[in-house]
């Protein structure tokens, strides 16, 4: 596979650009240290995928190549809902460095992340309700729930060394996938002359959400902090049995006792890698997320599209899977 294929943005660029202007304009806080901590995460960068693939999919299934002003908004307020789950993400994790950069409770404390990622959600609801949809509000406001019971659930099964393929699923589209799924269909929602249903584009974003959590936990395992911009193999530290550990363990039953002990030490981490990639466990996490990319390609080749717009949502299939090759 191509090692350079890119995120599609050149038909959205000048919404891709005012979205990065937006979004600091929409963190604006009284408060100078909620402004600061908010601030802190945007300046950290990253690769904006989530609005990007829905500006693509708001311009692909418009009847004139326009993108409406409330979907730019919705495009601009999932992010705002993504970045404020990473706030709560990385307390829960202790994770001292996101994209490169120290972490909000790194940088201030605990206190201060917790309120910056609620300020971040109480933000992102009161623009949600000023789009005058409520039908979007609900499906939106859905998100919210499902990364709360999706922290939940990875809370209840952490070192549980019986968690399935099936319940890691569960976990992975509450906790990732929703977010995709949920704001796909809601993009199209905004547009009524969109010959596009919803529904299909649900299991698109739902796809490749899917795909995109089994990517970054594979990439847990074989890539280095520097390459990942926080600490390698934190999923595993942490008692977060993702695909390539629940595979391991049939063939590595030594690794039991390590979870067992939850990993004490850096060396019981490095033996689990280790029992990893002796196995074939990371391929067969890279077929899971194959099949989810090639259900997600499913869906966007069987719609009535543009053949440039349905190209450019194609390439954000295949950037996924590109992130590990």
């Amino acid at each position: 596979m191509n090692k350079f294929i890119e995120l599609p943005i050149k038909s959205i660029e000048t919404e891709f650009q005012d979205l990065n202007l937006n979004l600091y304009k929409m963190i604006g806080a009284n408060n100078p240290i909620l402004y600061s901590a908010a601030e802190q995460l945007f300046k950290a960068g990253g690769k904006r995928i989530r609005p990007i693939i829905l500006l693509n999919i708001a311009k692909s299934t418009s009847n004139n190549n326009n993108i409406l002003i409330e979907q730019k908004r919705l495009a601009e307020i999932t992010e705002i809902i993504h970045t404020a789950s990473l706030v709560h993400d990385d307390i829960i994790d202790n994770c001292d460095t996101r994209r490169g950069a120290h972490t909000i409770h790194n940088v201030f404390n605990n206190k201060i992340a917790v309120l910056a990622g609620d300020f971040l959600f109480a933000q992102s609801s009161w623009y949600l309700a000023n789009l005058n949809n409520l039908e979007v509000v609900k499906i939106i406001s859905k998100i919210i729930i499902d990364f709360a019971e999706g922290e939940i659930k990875q809370g209840t099964k952490s070192f549980d060394n019986n968690i399935s393929i099936n319940e890691y699923i569960e976990k992975s589209f509450y906790k990732t996938a929703s977010l995709v799924a949920c704001s796909c269909k809601a993009i199209t929602m905004l547009n009524d002359s969109s010959n596009v249903k919803g529904n299909n584009l649900y299991l698109y974003g739902k796809h490749i959400g899917l795909a995109f959590q089994i990517v970054d936990d594979i990439l847990d395992i074989i890539s280095t902090s520097q390459e990942l911009g926080k600490p390698a193999g934190l999923d595993i530290k942490n008692g977060n049995l993702t695909a390539p550990l629940i595979f391991t363990l049939k063939e590595k039953k030594e690794i039991y006792k390590l979870i067992g002990r939850e990993f004490q030490s850096n060396s019981d981490v490095d033996k689990t890698i280790k029992a990893i990639k002796e196995t074939n466990s990371i391929q067969k996490a890279k077929d899971m997320a194959i099949e989810h990319i090639q259900l997600a390609i499913h869906v966007i080749e069987n719609e009535n599209l543009v053949k440039e717009d349905k190209k450019n949502l194609l390439l954000i299939c295949y950037y996924i899977l590109n992130r590990f090759s």
